[in-house]
Formats: structure tokens, sequence, C-alpha cells
């Protein structure tokens, strides 16, 4: 009776690691949607009031409450990152007790999987981040160019149309170089979709490999289906070659 109340005890211990982890993760998922978010729209908040001379000031606030939040919502995030690293390693504890030995397959399973879903999330919030810091850093220097040139301008107290020319330039420019930073995006997507996909295609080459040597009856089928569709391509490719000889000579007749 003492060890049938240690394992379950010790199961409820368990169950109440899972528990945090999921919750964790699920903190972590809402947390990291809302950073995305914030990062995508540090760009367009910054462009739509850039046009507007009259309001100065406000692109700067705006710029200044996002940045607060960037650092409010990293901390955040690395904190969770955090508490879920410790129940990760309770866990991993726990899977190495000796009275649940019997259940380690099992165990080290889910284990596996909360460790997967935290590697993916601390990935992605550095994949974020880093691309936030990214952003923030070239539109402060673009925004600084551009203050430049907005003064000399004032300075002149001429629409100086070389001016013009090259703030036209700049804004192409700094539009090339976001449409291209959206296409290596898609271009990167593309690739882990396609690779994802080449894995599942071996899976299940290896699957049919693996049944058709287990089953000879399958197996004969199989190589019967390649050499019929061998020699229904040889004959095709024989009428083929045979029409287009016809044609030549009719051609050329």
């Amino acid at each position: 009776r003492w060890t049938t109340n240690m394992a379950g005890g010790s199961s409820n211990y368990w169950e109440d690691l899972r528990k945090q982890a999921r919750q964790l993760e699920n903190e972590l998922d809402l947390k990291l949607v809302s950073f995305s978010k914030l990062c995508t729209s540090y760009t367009t908040s910054r462009d739509g009031r850039r046009g507007d001379s009259n309001s100065d000031t406000a692109p700067l606030l705006n710029n200044s409450t996002q940045d607060r939040m960037f650092e409010t919502m990293s901390v955040e995030i690395e904190q969770l990152l955090a508490k879920l690293t410790g129940v990760n390693d309770k866990m991993a504890e726990y899977t190495s007790t000796p009275g649940v030995t019997s259940l380690n397959a099992a165990l080290m399973h889910t284990l596996q999987r909360h460790r997967d879903i935290l590697q993916d999330y601390t990935h992605e919030f550095h994949k974020t981040k880093a691309n936030f810091l990214a952003i923030r850093e070239r539109e402060d220097l673009l925004g600084s160019v551009r203050k430049d040139i907005e003064t000399y301008k004032s300075g002149s107290g001429v629409n100086n149309r070389r001016t013009e020319l090259f703030l036209k330039e700049h804004e192409h420019l700094r539009n090339s170089d976001r449409l291209m930073d959206d296409t290596i995006s898609i271009a990167m997507a593309t690739k882990e979709n396609m690779t994802s996909q080449r894995g599942l295609l071996k899976s299940i080459q290896s699957r049919v490999n693996t049944l058709a040597n287990r089953f000879p009856a399958i197996n004969n089928l199989i190589q019967r289906l390649n050499l019929r569709k061998r020699r229904d391509s040889l004959i095709l490719g024989g009428v083929i070659g045979v029409c287009t000889i016809l044609l030549l000579l009719y051609a050329f007749h």
C-alpha cells in the first residue's frame, strides 16, 4: 500500500509539472503572437506618420511607446522561457527517479515533446527580436538621413529639384529593400515546406518498400506494374518515333 501511495504521489507530481508546462507554453504562444505583431507594426506606424510635417513629435512618441512595449514584452517572454526551462528540468529529474523506470519510455517521449516546444519558442523569440532590432536600427538611420535633408531644405528655403529626386530615389531604394526582405522570407518558408514534403515522401517510400519486402506477392505485383509501365513507355516511344518519321517524310516529299 505504501508503494501504491508513493506511485500515486509521483504520478500527481508529474501531472502537476505537465500542467505547469502546458500553461507556460500557452502563455508563451500568446506573448509571441503579440510580440510578432508589435515588431510588424513598428515600420507601418512609422510610415503612416512620416508624411505629416505638422506632427513631428507624434512618430517619436509612438516609437518611444513601442520601444518600451518591446523591452517589457522581451523581459516577460524571457521570464516565461526561464520558467518553462525550469519545469522541463524538473521533469527530466523526475524521469530518472527509480520508482518510475517502468514508465520511463512514455515519460521521456512527453519530456522530449515539451523540450521541442521550448526550443521552437526560444528560436522564434530570438529571431523576432533580432528582426525588430535590425528594423529599428535601419529606421533610425533612415530617419536621421531624412531629418538632415529636411534641415537642409528648411535652411536654404528652396525646394531643390535635386533634393526631391534624391528623396524619391531614397524611398525607391527603401521600398526595394523591403520587397527583397519579403521575397527572402517567402523563399525561406518555401524551402522549409519543400524540405518537410521531401521528408514525408521519403517516409512514404520507405514504408512502401518495407511493405513490399514483407509481402512478396505485393512486391511481385509492383514489379509487374513497373515492367508493364516500361513496356507501355517503349511502345508509346516507338509509335511517336514512327509518326515523327512519317511526318518528316511527308513534309520533305
